[in-house]
């Protein structure tokens, strides 16, 4: 099928996405995104005259500028569910003093909408707007476990070229994958131990609106190290019990 792909506009983004990760000079912005020095400075002109970038001075340097945290701010205005969750998640984080994360489930990966911190809480690399893949996380399994089985082999399939062993204990086969699952299902919780980062353990739930249907997710993130089996539990109980009413709030019927 053809694609109606802009060719400029793709570049642009590639530039965007690039500078994302930090200031960078027109030479080293050229080689990582693979576009010639002039189309790189072309591109740049135009993103400065819209105010998305700016030129650091001394170091010539181009980064990005707040006007992207601007749009994000405003898209998460509209969305009713963070502003629902957020008493239910700091009370959460109170409980269990641990980070607690909401999540939104877009294709096949997570993206960060809301973090709530302790002060014993781990300091994690997780932000508002980071993304990271379904299979590696525990808010992704909880959304994979509430998918059919036609949707999940259909999901898989499209994963799994692309499936990254970020620890040596990230899932990355099918069957792996379907008996985690399967054991989600029977807890109403999901954990990822050790699967995305080293040393952290991550309990999850989902979130279900009105129409049985999971976009959104929430969990307790804690140090490995001090997890007993007993606090996980203990942790499943909290997160799904605050879903739940999260969920409730979304329309949901328990």
């Amino acid at each position: 099928m053809k694609t109606d792909y802009v060719q400029s506009v793709m570049r642009t983004f590639d530039i965007i996405e690039t500078l994302k990760n930090g200031a960078m000079g027109l030479n080293e912005l050229s080689k990582s995104v693979g576009l010639s020095k002039s189309t790189v400075h072309r591109l740049l002109s135009t993103l400065m005259h819209r105010g998305y970038v700016i030129q650091e001075v001394p170091s010539s340097k181009y980064r990005l500028t707040l006007q992207f945290l601007e749009i994000g701010n405003s898209t998460l205005k509209d969305m009713d569910i963070v502003e629902l969750s957020k008493p239910y998640i700091e009370e959460l984080a109170k409980q269990t003093g641990e980070v607690v994360h909401l999540v939104l489930v877009e294709d096949t990966e997570i993206v960060y909408i809301d973090k709530i911190e302790t002060t014993s809480a781990i300091r994690m690399h997780s932000y508002i707007g980071k993304r990271i893949p379904l299979y590696s996380s525990a808010v992704g399994k909880t959304y994979l476990s509430n998918m059919d089985s036609a949707d999940f082999d259909r999901l898989w399939e499209k994963l799994e070229p692309s499936l990254v062993q970020f620890t040596p204990h990230t899932i990355m086969t099918k069957k792996a994958m379907l008996t985690e699952l399967s054991q989600v299902s029977n807890d109403g919780y999901a954990i990822d131990n050790e699967e995305n980062e080293e040393g952290v353990l991550c309990v999850a739930a989902p979130i279900l609106d009105r129409n049985n249907v999971v976009r959104y997710a929430i969990s307790v993130s804690t140090p490995k190290i001090r997890c007993s089996a007993q606090r996980i539990e203990t942790f499943g109980k909290l997160v799904r019990e605050t879903a739940q009413t999260i969920s409730k709030n979304l329309g949901h019927l328990i």
